[in-house]
């Protein structure tokens, strides 16, 4: 069935379409796509119930987790993955440093026959990509996903300076190229693992991710079109305030705001 909504047009999408904002009510009607790529700030529980809500409607034969390395989907079998306490002590979640599983479980327990990808990279691999760059951690596939090419100067720039205040400025600019090549090999592996779902389980695969990965200017679904031009994938943010220009998603909705401290506390020093 054909899943549509007035407030958003849609394509087969070769390229990203103009971004609309969308109501929770219409996650039960997303248009058609193989690939959905649904944002969150990390630590949101209503971000994560809105996940939930549309995974459930779009049965997806497959699911892609930022938050899961392959080791860790490796480890979950079928008892582990109906029971939250025996997935937790399986992938030893309470020690990856996301939030608490609770937040996520409603989101595996929308789609329990879903096959798990884990799209997360390795906090080694991040290291190496950090200082050796990024093409070289991916290996053989770095190409097909441009990881071979430079950023144009205007998106290194915006994504440097991105960086720098999400660190809250307690590291020095020069460094944050580093940061924009471990995030590019995050959105590679994201990109990779939903195609490789794609391939062997067919559509509609469902990823769940940051905002930031879940962007179609540079963010994972940019690389999955990069690899495949003649994919169909939407992508959904969510935000926290109303954006004062058009967001780099498909589609967006507006949430409210999760209690949260200062983020920038912990990089807070005393003389």
């Amino acid at each position: 069935m054909k899943r549509l909504f007035s407030a958003l047009p849609f394509c087969a999408a070769i390229a990203p379409v103009q971004a609309d904002e969308i109501r929770t009510q219409d996650l039960l009607h997303l248009p058609d796509a193989q690939v959905y790529v649904l944002g969150e700030f990390h630590d949101s529980a209503i971000h994560h119930e809105n996940q939930a809500k549309a995974v459930e409607a779009l049965s997806p034969t497959a699911m892609v987790f930022e938050m899961l390395t392959s080791k860790q989907v490796e480890a979950v079998g079928p008892e582990e993955r109906q029971d939250q306490a025996f997935f937790e002590a399986a992938t030893d979640w309470s020690q990856s440093g996301w939030p608490d599983l609770s937040l996520y479980w409603p989101i595996f327990a929308a789609a329990p026959d879903a096959v798990l990808y884990g799209g997360g990279v390795p906090r080694e691999a991040l290291r190496e990509a950090f200082s050796e760059g990024a093409a070289d951690v991916f290996g053989d596939d770095a190409a097909r996903f441009g990881l071979d090419q430079p950023l144009p100067a205007d998106q290194k720039s915006a994504r440097e300076s991105e960086q720098f205040d999400a660190h809250c400025g307690a590291m020095p600019l020069e460094m944050m190229g580093g940061m924009v090549a471990a995030q590019r090999v995050r959105d590679a592996a994201l990109a990779k693992a939903a195609l490789d779902a794609l391939d062997q389980h067919g559509a509609p695969v469902v990823v769940i991710t940051g905002n930031g990965h879940a962007r179609t200017d540079w963010g994972a679904p940019a690389m999955m079109r990069l690899a495949n031009a003649d994919l169909s994938v939407f992508s959904l943010g969510q935000l926290e305030a109303a954006p004062e220009d058009a967001p780099p998603y498909d589609a967006w909705l507006v949430t409210d705001r999760t209690e949260r401290g200062d983020p920038c506390a912990a990089f807070a020093t005393t003389e």
